[in-house]
This record gives C-alpha cells, sequence and structure tokens, in this order.
C-alpha cells in the first residue's frame, strides 16, 4: 500500500474505489516514532517469522505422514518421469489417485536435498506461511493492515491449518494456490486489471492440477466478485472473465494434453480411472461420483457397511470415526472431527459477511470492502454447501480450502465494526462477532470437556465481559476504552482454536486421516493399511537385493507404498488405488515372462477394528480364492494358500490414498477378495509360497 489515495474511475468520470489507506480512521495512524509503513511491515514480519517458527518446530514428528503420497515423493525424487507424472513407484507402473502438483514439490524438494521426511515437509510448512502472506495481502489491500493480520492470524491459529501445512497430502498446495487465487482478484478488482484477473487463472489452472475440481470451487465466488464490483463497463468485465478462463484452462490443460499424447505403454496408469485418462477421473471417482456418494466408498464418508460412527469409535461427540467426517447434512461442519478441524469461527465468519454487507450497502457498485466480502462469502457458502451435502467420502481435513474464507471473513468484519464502533451498528456488531467467536469456542470445548477444563470457562467468560463492555461504550465516559474491550473480546474469540492448533502441532500425525488436537485414549487418527504393520528386516533386504524393474507386486497402492518406503524399491501395485482394472492377468504374465517382477507378496488381512501387529478374528479372515459373499470359507493365515491361490490382501478403513476397494456385498467385517483374484489364482498355481515375517513371498522368477 502507499499513503497516496489511489482510485478507479468508472465509464462516467466517477472516483468509485476509496483504498484501505482513504479508510483508515486517524487513530490507526498514531504511532509514536515509525511511519505507518514501517509498524506495517514489523507487523507482517512478525506475522510470517512466527507462522514459519511454530510451523516448521519439530515437522519430523510427522514422519513419513501419509505413505501413500510419500511413496511417489520418493518415487519423484529419483526418477523423472515418476516425477512428472507423480507415479507411486520410480517403475513407473501406476500413478496416485491425484494430478502431480504437490508431488512436484516434494519431488523435486528430494531431488535437490535427499529424499526424508524433512525435504518432504518442510515445503508444507513454508506454503503456510505463504498462504497467510497472500492472505493478508488480500484483506489488507480492501480493509486495511489492520484487518490483514488479524485474516492472517486467523488462518495459521486454525487446527486444520496446524494439521495439513505440516502434512503430505495435496490440500495445502491447493488451498496456497486458491488463495493465490483469491489475491489476484483482489488486486484486480481495484482497477479492473485483466492482467491480474489473468493471474488468478493460472493460480486456479495449477490447483486444478492440485486436487481435480476441488481446486476450483473457490471460482463462482471470484467470478461473481470480479463481475459485480470491478470498475468497469460491463463488457469489458464479461472479456476479462473470459480471458481469465482462457489462461485457467492452458495452465491446466497442457498436462491433460500431455497424458493423452504421451503413449500409454509408455507412462503409467491414471490411478482412479475405469479408461486410463485422466479426464475420467476428474469427472468420476474424484469428481461428481465423490459428491453423488458413487465413488466406490461407504455412503456415510468411508464407513465400513453395516457400521455406525458411534460403534466405530464413539469419542468426539460421537459423530466421527478418526478423520473422517460425519453425516451429511447441514450440520457436517459443525459436528464431529470437522468440527474440532475447521469449526471455530464459521458462526463469526457467517456473521461477519451479513455485517460488512450491511454496513456497506449504500456504498458504489465498486466498494472494495463489500467485495472482499463477496468474495470470501461466496467461497465459504459454495464450498461448505458442497462439504455439507456430498455423498461420497469426505475426510475432515478437505475443509481447509473453507480456511481462508474463513480467516478472511473474520478479519475483514471485525476491522469493520471497529471502524463503526462509535454508532450503534459497529458497537453491536462488535459483541455479536465476540460472542458468536467465544460462544462456539465454548460448546467445541465443551465437547472434549476432559482437557483443559478451565480453558472453556475462561473463553466464555472473557467474551461475555468483552461483549458487554463493547456494548456499554454507548456511553460516552466509556467510549475511549471500545478499542481495547474489542481488541480483548477478539483475542478471548480466537482462544479456543489457538489452544486446540497448539495441542495439534504437539501431535504426530501420520496415515490417510488424520485428526487434530490433544492425544485422546482409545482414539485412532490416522488410517492403517496391511503392510504397515508387517514390514520386516528380512523382507526388506530381499527386495532390496532385487534387479528387477519391480522388486514385487503386492495387491493395492498403500500395502505397495509401505514397502517402497521401507525397502527404497519400486514395488507394483496390483489394482493400484481402488481395484483399478490394471494389469490384466495376461499383462501380469507377460511382465513375469519378461523377468520384470521378481516376487509376489501377500501380506494377512486386517479389520478396521484392528490395532497394529493384530491378527483380525478367525470369522473376519477372507477364504483364498473365493469372494466371502458366497459363504465362509476357511481363515487362512500368513503363508497358507489353496490350489486355487493366495490368499488376497485385505485393508482397513482407510484415509485418503487407502482405500478397501470393498465390493457391495462383499464379505463381512471389512473383508473382501482380491479385485485382481486371477492374478493371485495363477501366481498360487504356479509359484512356491515361502513365509517371510507375516507376509507370504512367492519368487516368480522360480516356478514350481
Amino acid at each position: 500500500m502507499t499513503n497516496a489515495a489511489e482510485t478507479s474511475i468508472n465509464a462516467d468520470g466517477a472516483s468509485l474505489v476509496e483504498t484501505a489507506e482513504q479508510r483508515s480512521s486517524p487513530g490507526d495512524r498514531r504511532y509514536s516514532g515509525l511511519s505507518d509503513r514501517a509498524w506495517e511491515c514489523l507487523g507482517l514480519a512478525t506475522l510470517l517469522v512466527g507462522t514459519g517458527v511454530v510451523y516448521l518446530w519439530n515437522i519430523t514428528v510427522n514422519g513419513m505422514g501419509n505413505g501413500f503420497y510419500a511413496a511417489s515423493a520418493q518415487a519423484g525424487a529419483e526418477n523423472w518421469k515418476a516425477l512428472l507424472f507423480g507415479s507411486l513407484d520410480r517403475g513407473n507402473f501406476i500413478t496416485v489417485d491425484k494430478p502431480p502438483v504437490s508431488q512436484w514439490v516434494m519431488g523435486l524438494s528430494g531431488q535437490l536435498f535427499g529424499f526424508s521426511s524433512a525435504s518432504m515437509l518442510v515445503p508444507q510448512a513454508l506454503m503456510a506461511v505463504a498462504a497467510v502472506a497472500l492472505l493478508y495481502g488480500a484483506v489488507a489491500r480492501v480493509s486495511g493492515r489492520g484487518a490483514g493480520l488479524l485474516a492472517g492470524a486467523s488462518l495459521a491459529l486454525m487446527p486444520v491449518a496446524a494439521m495439513m501445512f505440516r502434512f503430505n497430502n495435496p490440500d495445502a498446495v491447493m488451498v496456497l494456490l486458491m488463495t493465490a487465487g483469491a489475491y489476484c482478484t483482489i488486486r484486480a478488482l481495484s482497477r479492473a486489471g485483466a492482467g491480474w484477473l489473468a493471474l488468478a487463472g493460472v493460480a486456479l489452472g495449477f490447483a486444478f492440477l492440485a486436487k481435480m475440481l476441488e481446486g476450483l470451487m473457490v471460482l463462482p465466488a471470484l467470478g461473481i466478485a470480479y463481475l459485480l464490483a470491478a470498475p468497469t463497463t460491463l463488457g469489458k468485465r464479461i472479456l476479462h472473465l473470459l480471458g481469465a478462463a482462457a489462461t485457467l484452462v492452458a495452465s491446466s490443460g497442457w498436462y491433460v494434453a500431455l497424458t493423452m499424447l504421451w503413449p500409454k505403454d509408455s507412462r503409467p496408469y491414471m490411478a482412479g480411472s475405469t479408461d486410463d485418462t485422466f479426464m475420467d477421473l476428474v469427472f468420476g471417482y474424484n469428481g461428481l461420483q465423490r459428491i453423488q456418494g458413487r465413488d466406490g466408498g461407504a455412503g456415510r464418508a468411508g464407513m465400513p457397511a453395516g457400521v455406525e460412527p458411534q460403534e466405530a469409535y464413539p469419542g468426539r461427540g460421537g459423530s466421527g470415526f478418526g478423520g473422517v467426517g460425519s453425516h451429511a447434512g447441514g450440520a457436517r461442519l459443525f459436528t464431529g472431527e470437522i468440527g474440532f478441524e475447521i469449526s471455530w469461527l464459521i458462526p463469526a465468519a457467517l456473521l461477519a459477511c451479513v455485517l460488512v454487507l450491511m454496513a456497506r450497502g449504500r456504498r458504489p457498485r465498486t466498494d472494495l470492502v463489500r467485495a472482499g466480502a463477496v468474495v470470501f462469502g461466496v467461497w465459504l457458502v459454495v464450498d461448505g454447501v458442497v462439504f455439507s451435502y456430498m455423498n461420497g467420502g469426505m475426510h475432515a481435513y478437505y475443509t481447509l480450502a473453507i480456511a481462508p474464507a474463513i480467516a478472511g471473513l473474520f478479519g475483514l468484519g471485525v476491522l469493520e465494526m471497529w471502524r463503526l464502533r462509535d454508532r450503534t451498528l459497529g458497537r453491536y456488531g462488535s459483541a455479536a462477532l465476540i460472542l458468536a467467536s467465544g460462544g462456539w469456542g465454548f460448546i467445541l470445548l465443551q465437547r472434549n470437556s476432559d482437557w483443559l477444563p478451565l480453558l472453556r470457562w475462561a473463553v466464555l467468560a472473557a467474551t461475555i465481559v468483552a461483549a458487554v463492555g463493547v456494548v456499554a461504550t454507548s456511553w460516552s465516559g466509556l467510549r475511549r476504552f471500545s478499542t481495547v474491550l474489542i481488541a480483548f473480546g477478539v483475542l478471548a474469540g480466537l482462544g479456543g482454536t489457538s489452544a486446540y492448533a497448539a495441542a495439534t502441532l504437539g501431535q504426530a500425525h501420520t496415515g490417510g486421516s488424520p485428526v487434530v488436537g490433544p492425544a485422546e485414549p482409545g482414539r485412532r487418527g490416522s488410517g492403517g493399511y496391511p503392510g504397515a504393520d508387517a514390514a520386516s528386516p528380512q523382507l526388506d533386504a530381499m527386495l532390496r537385493a532385487t534387479t528387477t524393474r519391480w522388486s514385487a507386486a503386492i495387491d493395492h497402492s498403500s500395502p505397495a507404498a509401505a514397502l517402497e518406503l521401507s525397502s527404497d524399491t519400486a514395488v507394483m501395485a496390483i489394482g493400484g488405488f481402488k481395484n483399478d482394472p490394471t494389469p490384466t492377468l495376461g499383462e501380469f504374465q507377460d511382465y513375469v515372462k519378461k523377468g520384470e517382477v521378481t516376487y509376489y507378496i501377500v501380506m494377512p488381512p486386517r479389520n478396521f477394528r484392528t490395532e497394529p501387529g493384530q491378527q483380525p478374528a478367525p470369522d473376519q479372515r477372507p477364504a483364498a480364492g473365493r469372494d466371502p459373499a458366497q459363504g465362509q470359507g476357511s481363515a487362512l493365515g500368513a503363508g497358507q494358500t489353496t490350489d486355487q491361490g493366495p490368499a488376497s490382501n485385505q485393508e482397513a478403513v482407510l484415509g485418503e490414498g487407502q482405500t478397501s476397494g470393498r465390493q457391495p456385498g462383499s464379505g463381512r467385517g471389512g473383508s473382501q477378495s482380491s479385485g485382481h483374484a486371477d492374478i493371485a489364482e495363477w501366481v498360487g498355481a504356479t509359484f512356491t509360497p515361502t513365509s517371510v515375517g507375516n507376509a507370504t513371498v512367492y519368487n516368480l522368477l522360480q516356478p514350481k
């Protein structure tokens, strides 16, 4: 920002857009010793350095995080084609089930510094610093530096941000790019800048390449705000939006075209698709099917058929299963694990949006504060409705996508009401925002009442005192205390989310469904997978001694990823992420004939209630070589086979990137037969099994 007033001229020549510097009251600039610019830089530097230090602290406590994506980052650190396509393995058999932008960042870091937990996770924490900076810049441009600092701090203090910006899922880079799109759009709004709007399109194009359609859910908010408030004619606004759409298509379409033009036999299979095409994944499993509940997961956000959330893990309000969301509906964002991760400031953010629109209702069409409220408000509403009512797999951490919108609205609303503190709307609006944040924080803390029991009462008492005090400043004698009371109330309202974010930073997060907050006995916050607890040094040594393209083959991506990380070799994931139709029996036989795979590995099945190191109950194990839905067969342990083939690998209720591949009506207790049973049967009939630890291993180079 500059001290000079910036204005934009509409078609009639009227100056309609005032800057944040013009809107600041004289009280904003009563700093002693330092200039406005110096104070602004000091506040921003403190926010960004603090975010970086806190988020980087002990980041390797998360180890490999989600092993599914860690294996892909490892492959990308060692093979350029694996990096380009986001392959799960350096042999480039199959990709992860997401586009590769996140893998590009982690893989390149691994190539530069060597693959490790730190090289993979440090870039995620730095993305948090960048996201906070961009949100600060966006809000400060429309409402001043105070609002920007509050918005940035609110984002950094959200538990879901404290978890996911230290984790290796694609959500961090996606949210950074969505925030960049919002920042560029707000820059474009001040002067109807087609160039800035085009950059917003580029940012969203790469957000699409991070997590597909979820990265584009902010698009309606940016388009509506520009169409409503840009200071130029309607025709030019539409042209500018079309230009931004073109840059979006170009910045994302090149990769789609690359996957189409690259020979299929020379690139990895597109995991999650039914026909090895990128767009099938976009509109299928990871797109509309996930919203409609036809993504192959359970209708209750990944819950096993016939199992209610309360039956699985009764803690945290009885409405969340580890890091998996609660039932679809209007209350989803406020209940269970989702409530703890994201909802702390949602009531205050929604109220802030309404208050800003009320306060700026009679301003010109191009009013920037109102335009900012439209950007963040529509973003929150659109994404929130989708998350609330999607019937497919819904993990609580998905809600990181609305964290910048919530924080932006909170910063805008608090500062707008503070500027109106001498008016009735400002006093009562400020009091309402304080009560909304502190009151809802009290309710959330009450749900985990055994943790810091005095905290919730302190938050509630402080916010009530502050809200009453702000209302009481209608008396002229108390008016000089209004700023102190509002600041005290806002800090108290942030108490709950700050405490939960701090508790989150101190916990290790691994697997597919991490959760926020303090550790709780009996609560499992991470998805496990078969093979992760069964790997052995002996098996790893066997894999490392191989010289073939793939050291081994195993059903599904998650156990393959576990073996890749432990052995540092390429492992073929048969069926990929969710029973993908690759390889066929003929293709696998061809790989074996060419001597490209050394071992076929079978891990013991594992039920979703089974803790690491435990074997499932006998009646929960599948019969080898038959569909459990056809009746119960005899249970087989590790190393036991029939003439029909090895027992197929089984998976638990897993998180993102860790799927059971369960088919309707198959099995009981989470058991099922492999989606590639024909390969298992052929291996069992052709090769001799050997027990290695808990695994059954077939040497594919030595037929019977």
